[in-house]
């Protein structure tokens, strides 16, 4: 029996400030559809392949699609989960004095990541770190399923496509960033590097 991935509640985020209640609750609606496609396309994949049909035109479209709806609903997952109504701060952990070793300081990794975020484009701003080199990234994620550093664990995730901000700030991304920053939760993105679950 497949068992259908389950759709987080992200309730405690309303009321965060820089985001208003319509603005979440349209976000949380698109994530709900995520959760939904991932579901329905995993179920009509399985029963392609019990069918024998897995050489079938059907099943290559259903699977080029999938990376799609699954980054789409897992990265919403990240994204919400590293948010708090109040922001932490990163303080002195093993952390920040890993970003502060290799970007000279915490506000120059903070720069670095505005910097990817304020680029023009739709997509994602993903702080990968990489276990095997022991570096960090502030990577573009073109699309959901594009751009992904293989091996390397995401430590905070922004979302930059234009419903992330645009209800609230229209075009002044910038303003939209400065809000997500004010409401990271530092302690997610501390348990991720640190081997914890931030979802």
């Amino acid at each position: 029996m497949i068992q259908p991935y389950p759709t987080h509640t992200y309730d405690r985020l309303f009321g965060t400030p820089g985001f208003s209640d319509v603005l979440l609750s349209h976000h949380f609606t698109l994530y709900q559809g995520y959760v939904k496609n991932t579901n329905t396309l995993f179920e009509s994949l399985t029963k392609l392949a019990e069918q024998g049909k897995t050489g079938s035109p059907e099943f290559a479209e259903l699977k080029r699609r999938f990376g799609w709806e699954f980054n789409g609903m897992r990265l919403h997952e990240l994204y919400f989960a590293n948010m708090a109504k109040t922001g932490t701060a990163p303080g002195q952990t093993a952390i920040e004095k890993a970003l502060n070793e290799q970007f000279g300081s915490f506000d120059s990794w903070q720069n670095d990541f505005v910097g990817v975020g304020s680029m023009r484009g739709i997509g994602w701003v993903i702080l990968y770190h990489d276990p095997v080199g022991g570096h960090f990234f502030n990577t573009w994620i073109n699309e959901h399923d594009q751009g992904h550093l293989s091996g390397a664990v995401p430590l905070l995730v922004m979302d930059v496509f234009e419903h992330a901000y645009a209800l609230d700030y229209g075009i002044k991304k910038a303003d939209y960033i400065e809000a997500f920053l004010k409401a990271v939760d530092w302690d997610v993105v501390r348990n991720r590097f640190e081997g914890g679950k931030g979802c």
